[in-house]
């Protein structure tokens, strides 16, 4: 078994802390965390197992409200660092979508089941007051929303809220 992140999922809409969390073990028992959009990243590193090549649990909040970045995508990874040459192996990364980006003060989101007559707009309108504002949507919903003039009954669509 390899290391695992269980938390987040792909394309995760997340907050500041980021928690991370899954299966992991490492040399000494320790682990690395990055959390980077290309542009700026923050890093850490935690223990887990016993060392020997057991494996353990792990979560963590990764604090990164100091990062300057510039994307709304982030990715997460997590590694070893090789005790022969101190190169990364045993890297999973999961990419997620980082709210703060999206929506000033963001404190989480609401989930917005899609009824018929329903566009981008009308729902930016009920949530934000402004119809304006529905890129927040898309951008919040990569996976979801490929092309913003088509949205379908029965999406389900993450609203990110802020303060």
């Amino acid at each position: 078994m390899t290391n695992q992140i269980q938390q987040p999922k792909p394309f995760d809409l997340v907050g500041d802390p980021i928690l991370i969390g899954g299966i992991g073990q490492g040399f000494e028992a320790t682990l690395n965390w990055r959390v980077h959009d290309g542009h700026d990243e923050r890093t850490g590193f935690f223990n887990v197992g016993g060392g020997t090549g057991e494996h353990g649990q792990f979560q963590i909040a990764a604090q990164i409200g100091a990062a300057a970045f510039q994307l709304d995508r982030l990715f997460v990874e997590v590694f070893e660092e090789s005790a022969k040459d101190g190169s990364e192996i045993n890297k999973v990364i999961v990419p997620v979508i980082y709210g703060p980006r999206i929506v000033p003060g963001y404190i989480g989101f609401r989930i917005h089941q899609v009824v018929s007559g329903d566009t981008l707009s009308k729902i930016a309108r009920d949530n934000y007051g402004d119809p304006s504002l529905h890129t927040r949507i898309s951008r919040a919903n990569p996976v979801e929303i490929s092309d913003p003039n088509q949205i379908f009954v029965g999406q389900r669509l993450k609203v990110p809220i802020g303060a």
